[in-house]
């Protein structure tokens, strides 16, 4: 497990599609599965890192309001599903055995900051990535040994230069970017290409063929290693 593969398999938000997400369900439905990794996103409130998606609490809890609006007690009194609480990092890396690599997801202003000053690096593996580059950025300056990885939905010409600017170790994609000619060029450049959020097994498997390092999926009982190995057997 870990980043050590030739395929990875990246519970998104644990296991978004089988329980609520960004929860320890969560995480512990998609390890149960068999996962190499878990991804998940981390807010910054009161100094705390607080593993949550949206920048408000409405959709995935029975709170209302931006997530910065709330004090950390009023944040861990919400239901974010089936009684379970927003957790905080530390809970989710507990939670976690230590061979699961992760992949943080930056939100919000104060993020890089917080999670270098209690970096969890060591012997798992860790990937660090965000839309907001310039938050990405302020975490690189403070933890230039991490792994990171700059996130896109969208295509720009410059997306190998603000990887290679962030000393990336991956460039991470939507799926609908993810084509041969950009996972060449990218492999070109020395980078690793991870393509979000892929729930269709055929689709990885064409990925993986492709050269992809790894998928990001909401379902692992979907696409999962051995449904990889699986269709490679059946192909000999």
């Amino acid at each position: 497990m870990g980043f050590g593969g030739n395929f990875l398999i990246f519970g998104h938000r644990g296991a978004a599609g089988l329980a609520p997400e960004n929860t320890l369900a969560s995480f512990r439905r998609a390890v149960a599965l068999g996962v190499d990794a878990v991804e998940f996103d981390v807010h910054c409130v009161q100094g705390r890192l607080v593993v949550i998606h949206d920048d408000a609490v409405d959709r995935t809890t029975n709170g209302r309001g931006k997530v910065a609006g709330h004090t950390l007690a009023t944040l861990r009194r919400l239901d974010a599903g089936g009684g379970e609480r927003i957790p905080f990092l530390e809970e989710v890396l507990a939670c976690l055995p230590p061979q699961t690599g992760v992949n943080i997801e930056l939100k919000g202003r104060g993020s890089g900051a917080a999670l270098a000053d209690c970096w969890p690096g060591g012997e798992r593996d860790v990937l660090v990535s965000s839309f907001d580059l310039a938050e990405l950025a302020d975490f690189r300056r403070r933890c230039r040994q991490a792994r990171c990885a700059p996130l896109f939905h969208r295509r720009r010409g410059d997306l190998l230069a603000v990887a290679q600017g962030l000393n990336a170790w991956s460039i991470n994609v939507a799926d609908r970017l993810a084509d041969r000619g950009l996972v060449r060029a990218v492999r070109g450049a020395g980078l690793h290409t991870l393509v979000y959020t892929v729930n269709d097994l055929g689709r990885a498997r064409q990925l993986a063929a492709w050269g992809v390092k790894g998928v990001f999926t909401d379902h692992p009982n979907r696409v999962s290693a051995s449904g990889l190995r699986g269709d490679q057997q059946s192909q000999r």
